[in-house]
């Protein structure tokens, strides 16, 4: 459970680490802290799992990776958890998930985002999954991106927030 400090923290964070030299000493100045407190209570807040992990989350189109597709595909249950983390493992796999089927109109139950630098990049991804699920694989499809609506990561309203 958070307490009041946790939660400041997170709504300190939530939008990124600072862009100075010393990030957590910015955050802990702010909230009138030590930098060793926000690390090890950012810390304690990961190894319980509220925060699963403190990374870079790049731009993907800024790098020019400008053609991502969701794969979507139709594997048989019982080897969905072994083909879908093998699948997951692919390094230009970055988000894969196993869903549930929507009979009759949807069959696909492992959906995995690649992106690439060019159309040909995507298609030898997908074609590289195909071959790994060899005759696992029922059918598949492709959802390509077209444009960017939203891109940010989960937001908690501020602490003094009546949410009203």
């Amino acid at each position: 459970m958070l307490d009041a400090i946790d939660r400041k923290i997170i709504e300190a964070t939530q939008a990124g680490l600072p862009l100075t030299p010393e990030p957590y000493q910015t955050i802990a100045e702010k909230l009138h802290l030590t930098a060793d407190e926000v690390m090890a209570r950012l810390s304690a807040m990961q190894d319980s799992g509220i925060i699963r992990r403190i990374g870079a989350v790049p731009n993907h189109y800024k790098l020019g990776y400008r053609y991502n597709g969701m794969t979507v595909w139709d594997l048989p249950d019982d080897k969905i958890d072994e083909l879908g983390q093998q699948v997951g493992q692919l390094e230009f796999v970055s988000h894969c998930y196993h869903r549930p089927r929507h009979l009759p109109d949807w069959p696909y139950n492992l959906f995995a985002m690649v992106h690439g630098k060019t159309q040909a990049d995507v298609d030898r991804q997908i074609k590289q999954i195909a071959d790994l699920l060899g005759g696992y694989n029922r059918g598949c499809d492709v959802l390509y991106s077209t444009k960017i609506l939203k891109k940010t990561g989960f937001r908690s309203r501020p602490s003094n927030s009546t949410g009203s």
